[in-house]
């Protein structure tokens, strides 16, 4: 598994600007955790200014996650969601990790956080730097 996993890497590394997981909820977020070079940070930041008017904004250093780790050891800029996880183990892997326990409203704030970054990203006309 974990050569085919590299093989892959190998193979498609030149088309990913950013690798992004989701993997501690989705409460309240705050921003985003982020792994990669000065200058895609700076760039991150400003797209991060975006989300103002939801007040998230925050890049914290390291993203992390287990789906993406591989993909950022070999240099691809990474981001994970940060969010407020005081009620994470409340109902993670439990009877009651349910939809009906989620908030709409901060699935939202999730859910736009990751549609503004993925789409600025993607429209760029350069890739991150790494």
């Amino acid at each position: 598994k974990q050569y085919l996993l590299s093989l892959h890497i190998q193979e498609n590394i030149s088309n990913f600007d950013i690798v992004m997981e989701s993997d501690e909820g989705t409460f309240k977020p705050s921003g985003l955790g982020f792994t990669g070079n000065a200058k895609a940070r700076d760039i991150l930041k400003e797209i991060m200014t975006l989300l103002q008017p939801i007040n998230v904004t925050d890049v914290y250093d390291n993203a992390d996650g287990t789906d993406i780790d591989y993909w950022m050891r070999e240099g691809v800029p990474g981001a994970s969601l940060r969010d407020d996880l005081s009620k994470y183990f409340w109902f993670h892997h439990s009877q009651g990790d349910t939809m009906t326990v989620q908030d709409p409203n901060q699935m939202n704030l999730c859910a736009a956080v990751w549609t503004v970054v993925s789409y600025v990203i993607a429209d760029m006309e350069e890739m991150l730097p790494r």
